[in-house]
């Protein structure tokens, strides 16, 4: 078969600008273009990843409590399934696109494939905002949205999650809905779902204790005890806070914490067990920031200022496109470990690295969730719980040899951690592909 090394895309620096601000699917096939650049890899393969197999857009009507009648889009991306099933999040906001539901769906392919799970990706969601949604409303959204896509889904066709806008009671709905149609329980077509119909424990904590484990084995690599190590976290939501208490019950010192109105700061270490996360009690960064006294050398700071504060490592698990290249210059820590998806920008990400700051990327960092989703995918077709202990030991041995694999490639190829997981993801997802060739 045809093959050879692509082109590297045009400079970093030259592309700066106009990269900036591009959509998740413009991300991901750049991000493609660049991994492929080093690798001899089939072109119709790399031609067939830079497209989705299909994407689903249905109309989902939905009764409002006053009576009224409300028509809103949905979308399923499914962008590779050469591994194994669709696997991606369900996410209910009112930015959410197609083209952004294709770019994630290609991220989530690579995500799996860097944990070595027999999933391709996918990602869905409906255009609203789930704020305006009372609980009933919302459940009838969901059902509704569950049977317009009944027949591309599945427990070994397309496996939903919870995303932005949807939590395990948003799953355990969808699951029920499925389910009556079909006309047996079936847990498995969906994953993070309340443990009491099929969940797993350790599901919603899993990207932060993924993130945190992360973190401990990159600092110990390049020498930083997590005793002498400080750590500032944007975002205190589920990934942040979960990275950030396992952090310091590991010795690290948490010096600054955020929410979506600010950030507290304080240089002798924050204690993060005594402010709830944002998914625990909403803005308890904020009520905390409130009751600080300045005089102590705790200050409040904003969230920009967290980003550019002087640590070992920044995790920046908030939102994505925070570290961008107007910022990226002034970034002081050693390490970035991503919680969020997409938090640095392809332009930053170019700074940062010609600067000599490692970034360890989202899809490691916080596949976790997706790592726990495969576990509850277990359990659910074998019909057998795991115990807490168990999910966790078996995502710390994954996720260590997640790691193990992409810093084999650092070293082998003297490249960036971002560069070596689309490595370690291509060159799986690629061998899959030309094992079981293109059927005509």
């Amino acid at each position: 078969m045809a093959s050879h090394q692509r082109s590297p895309p045009a400079s970093d620096e030259a592309t700066a600008t106009s990269t900036d601000h591009e959509s998740a699917l413009e991300t991901a096939r750049r991000q493609l273009d660049r991994a492929a650049a080093g690798l001899d890899i089939d072109d119709a393969v790399l031609e067939r990843l830079e497209h989705p197999a299909a994407v689903h857009e249905v109309t989902v009507p939905l009764e409002r409590d006053d009576g009224s009648v409300e028509v809103f889009t949905g979308y399923r991306a499914q962008h590779d399934s050469v591994r194994g099933p669709y696997k991606g999040g369900l996410r209910y906001h009112p930015d959410v696109t197609r083209d952004e539901c294709v770019g994630l769906s290609m991220w989530m392919t690579w995500k799996c494939a860097v944990m070595d799970l027999p999933f391709g990706g996918a990602k869905g969601g409906i255009v609203v905002d789930p704020k305006e949604l009372s609980a009933d409303e919302k459940e009838r959204l969901t059902r509704r949205f569950a049977q317009e896509i009944r027949d591309v889904i599945g427990p070994n066709a397309d496996i939903p999650a919870p995303d932005m806008g949807t939590d395990p009671q948003t799953m355990a709905w969808f699951m029920d809905a499925y389910s009556m149609q079909e006309g047996e329980t079936i847990p498995g077509v969906v994953t993070g779902k309340p443990p009491g119909i099929g969940g797993s424990y350790g599901r919603e904590e899993a990207p932060g204790r993924s993130v945190a484990i992360v973190t401990r084995e990159t600092c110990e690599y390049y020498g930083y005890p997590l005793s002498e190590t400080t750590v500032a976290v944007q975002g205190f939501g589920s990934v942040g806070a979960n990275a950030a208490r396992l952090l310091e019950e590991w010795g690290a010192t948490v010096v600054a914490v955020s929410d979506v109105n600010g950030a507290v700061y304080d240089p002798d270490g924050i204690d993060v067990g005594a402010i709830p996360s944002h998914d625990e009690e909403p803005e308890a960064v904020t009520r905390f920031a409130a009751g600080i006294d300045e005089d102590d050398g705790v200050r409040r700071i904003s969230n920009e200022e967290l980003l550019e504060l002087d640590v070992d490592v920044l995790i920046p698990a908030a939102v994505g496109n925070v570290i961008t290249a107007d910022n990226a210059d002034a970034i002081a820590a050693d390490i970035v470990v991503e919680g969020a998806n997409g938090p640095t920008t392809f332009a930053a990400d170019a700074i940062l690295e010609e600067r000599g700051i490692r970034v360890i990327p989202d899809i490691l960092a916080n596949a976790g969730g997706v790592t726990v989703s495969y576990f509850e995918w277990l359990q659910d077709i074998n019909r057998r719980a795991w115990s807490l202990e168990r999910v966790n030991e078996e995502l710390e041995s994954e996720m260590v040899t997640a790691w193990t694999a992409l810093r084999d490639e650092v070293e082998r190829r003297d490249i960036s951690w971002r560069d070596a997981a689309y490595v370690v993801a291509l060159e799986r997802i690629a061998d899959a592909q030309e094992m079981r060739g293109l059927w005509p």
